[in-house]
């Protein structure tokens, strides 16, 4: 960091288990690769190429060499994955995975209608290759999951092999996890805290509001996702009670100036600014 502030909640290193943040690149050029990671590089612990915009992202293989020279690594979204097993081309796919030289994958049933089983024995397989993020979840608005089903989910596809698990959001973030204004299902999140364990967890949340609850509940080190690259940093500053939303969030008021005490701001008191006649 650029200068020393007491009182900053403790922030996990690179490679971290929490903490985690995913950003969406949703078809940034090279040089745009370049310019977030000049100031994002040390915030973002993975890449997701949305949906399947690798399918027609030029120079693709020079971009996914930006972010290994980085050392950020990249995964293609899960639509991708979808695209692929609904046209019954698993094999090619896996295929894909090693052309491309990809660590992750994702595997997600958002789009299309699979038997849980089914999507377990994809984790299963393509755990023995990559590690697998699976994300829970549907995009269809109208398709509500109740509390359970998203816990049974989660426990069997982190039992097969996934080494986190997605709560879907869409890049908008208004499905999922959220209603179709953006507000947090809250009694999901935290019926599946009862369950999950916190560092499994990764909260697609790519509305800034959708951050701070989540930081809010779960402090700085919690893990989240589809965070666009130009909010990279935004987010590290909310992470760390430096933006007005998580200001006073980590802050021992035992400690804080005597004149920012909410005593002392009391008309008439020591401390305090009078209004000037």
């Amino acid at each position: 960091m650029n200068y020393s502030l007491s009182q900053l909640p403790e922030r996990t290193a690179k490679p971290r288990e929490q903490g985690f943040t995913m950003v969406m690149d949703k078809g940034l050029s090279v040089r745009e690769a370049e310019d977030f990671l000049e100031v994002g590089a040390a915030y973002t612990d993975i890449v997701k190429l949305g949906w399947a915009t690798s399918y027609v992202t030029g120079n693709l293989k020079r971009k996914l060499a930006v972010y290994k020279e980085a050392g950020v690594p990249v995964y293609f979204g899960g639509t991708l994955f979808e695209a692929f097993i609904v046209r019954n081309q698993f094999d090619d796919y896996r295929r894909l995975l090693d052309e491309f030289g990809m660590e992750y994958a994702e595997v997600s049933d958002g789009s299309i209608d699979l038997v849980h089983e089914e999507k377990l024995e994809f984790i299963r397989q393509l755990s023995q290759q990559v590690k697998v993020l699976s994300e829970v979840g549907s995009k269809d608005a109208e398709k509500i999951i109740p509390p359970y089903k998203w816990i049974q989910q989660m426990r069997t596809e982190l039992e097969a092999g996934a080494v986190k698990v997605i709560g879907e959001a869409r890049e908008a973030g208004n499905v999922g996890l959220f209603r179709s204004t953006g507000e947090v299902r809250s009694g999901l999140v935290e019926e599946i805290l009862t369950q999950i364990p916190f560092e499994k967890i990764l909260w697609e949340a790519p509305q800034k509001a959708q951050q701070v609850w989540f930081i809010k509940l779960l402090g700085a080190n919690v893990n989240l996702g589809n965070i666009a690259p130009n909010e990279i940093v935004s987010l590290e500053t909310i992470r760390l009670g430096l933006r007005g939303d998580t200001f006073t969030h980590f802050l021992d008021m035992d400690n804080v100036h005597e004149m920012f005490k909410p005593e002392a701001k009391t008309p008439g008191k020591p401390g305090t600014s009078m209004p000037r006649g």
